[in-house]
């Protein structure tokens, strides 16, 4: 699957604030939400070199929040008919305005965002766009959520098979993998 450079770094972007989230099975007490506050809005948006960010206040923030949930139930759609209505209501509501831009070093690629938009409507636009081009692709299955029981976080399965179970094969692929080769270890002592 060819995916551009700007759709890639968009899929990245929409991971990464997937991510932010607090996880919902992890008892009240102990979830935190990697975007909590204007500062880590700002480091977020540095993070991704997402452009044109201007200041950001607390109704940034929710917004920025909100988009994060919408994100969240496309990678929860059950089927593809369901994520293209997911996102068809997302970049609509951004208000999509797509134009060409050649910035910060990278070649010409498109934005799908207006000038003045928003943080909130800038993601929804430019990441709602990179989960339409893999919906359009047929690959709305490569929209996964880890298979760790501890872990629930998103990711793309960009492998050629569509075969990838977690997020991170060297940090929860790998801890499930020891863990069960431990187990038959200990089985095969007794």
């Amino acid at each position: 699957m060819l995916i551009p450079h700007d759709t890639r770094i968009a899929l990245d972007t929409v991971v990464d604030l997937v991510n932010t989230a607090p996880e919902s099975e992890l008892p009240a007490s102990e979830r935190t939400d990697g975007l909590a506050d204007v500062g880590a809005l700002y480091d977020f948006a540095e993070r991704h070199r997402i452009s044109g960010v201007g200041e950001l206040a607390e109704k940034d923030l929710r917004a920025v929040q909100d988009v994060r949930g919408r994100f969240a139930e496309i990678f929860a759609a059950p089927d593809a008919r369901t994520a293209a209505e997911l996102v068809n209501r997302l970049v609509a509501a951004a208000g999509t305005t797509p134009q060409l831009s050649n910035h910060d070093g990278y070649d010409w690629h498109v934005h799908y965002f207006s000038p003045d938009a928003s943080i909130a409507d800038h993601l929804a636009a430019d990441c709602g766009m990179a989960l339409a081009f893999i919906v359009v692709a047929g690959e709305q299955e490569r929209l996964r959520r880890c298979e760790a029981p501890d872990c629930r976080h998103a990711f793309v399965d960009l492998s050629r098979n569509r075969s990838r179970r977690y997020c991170s094969s060297r940090t929860c692929g790998n801890r499930l993998h020891v863990a069960a080769y431990r187990a038959r270890r200990k089985e095969a002592s007794r």
